[in-house]
């Protein structure tokens, strides 16, 4: 049976900054206008950790009866590696797809858009079906598309639009910057699980690439935020030269990849591409602040 600090280690705290980011990044789009609202704010976090950890114990569970990852390098699987049952992840991926629902729901209704509530049953069903049902999207070369429109697009506006009751520039800047840098850390992620999912089957978009092009594409991924930063100072403020401040974070997250690291090697790449996405996502939530 998995210990606490296993089911921790299960939920993939280093996926983390991929859910908090685009709410610091959609607060700070709001702030720009004058418009933030912290609670509202908490609860769009609460909204976006739960999708996140529901997502990494969905991933685990399908993954886990598939077979995917009988062999894999990388996080702790807990189906796969035996320490907790299929239904017992299974059981708690649905307890975080509930929190999130519930904290939806809320801030819909505060926020007075029912459709909401729609479009976040739509991201729910895109968690599960990332990696379940019978023809799994993450399977088929999907997955940083989803990635870039659920945690950078619909993650950022949405947390602008329920605290302004809009989106602008500024917000539609930082979602792409934000879904570039979390679509990175998927790249990465399936880089070093190329040589696994090939075999078992998961034909990843890495996988279709191959490992020459999906090296480039992470590095084309991890440079376009610093290029967003730019423009968000340009039409926004100067302030927002303070996302700068990721782009060391980014070079040294592309030198494993750039440089042909293989497996454990692209893990501290990984960690750091989420690192540089909290680092910009602050830079321009505190410079849009300072500009408003």
């Amino acid at each position: 049976m998995a210990t606490p600090a296993q089911w921790l280690e299960g939920a993939r705290p280093r996926t983390f900054p991929n859910a908090i980011a685009p709410v610091i990044a959609g607060t700070g789009a709001a702030g720009f206008s004058g418009l933030e609202n912290w609670p509202r704010a908490a609860l769009a976090l609460v909204v976006s950790l739960s999708l996140i950890i529901s997502v990494n114990f969905a991933n685990d569970y399908s993954d886990g009866v598939r077979g995917t990852d009988d062999d894999r390098v990388g996080p702790l699987r807990l189906v796969g590696s035996g320490l907790a049952s299929p239904a017992a992840v299974k059981r708690a991926a649905f307890c975080c797809f509930g929190l999130a629902g519930v904290a939806g729901v809320v801030l819909s209704l505060l926020a007075g858009a029912w459709w909401l509530i729609l479009v976040g049953a739509v991201c729910v069903a895109g968690a599960w079906f990332y990696t379940g049902g019978s023809r799994p999207y993450g399977y088929l070369g999907f997955g940083e598309i989803a990635v870039f429109v659920f945690f950078g697009l619909v993650a950022v506006l949405g947390t602008q639009f329920v605290q302004a009751g809009m989106v602008d520039g500024a917000g539609w800047l930082c979602a792409c910057a934000v879904g570039a840098y979390s679509s990175a850390v998927l790249v990465a992620n399936n880089l070093r699980d190329i040589p696994t999912d090939r075999e078992s089957g998961k034909i990843t978009l890495a996988v279709r690439l191959g490992d020459a092009r999906t090296r480039v594409l992470f590095a084309v991924l991890v440079t376009v935020p610093t290029v967003l930063g730019l423009v968000l100072a340009l039409v926004c403020t100067p302030w927002a030269l303070l996302t700068l401040l990721s782009a060391p974070l980014a070079v040294r997250a592309a030198l494993p990849v750039v440089r042909g690291g293989r497996g454990r090697d692209l893990i501290p790449g990984i960690a750091q591409t989420g690192l540089a996405m909290l680092v910009w996502s602050l830079g321009a939530a505190v410079g849009l602040f300072l500009g408003a």
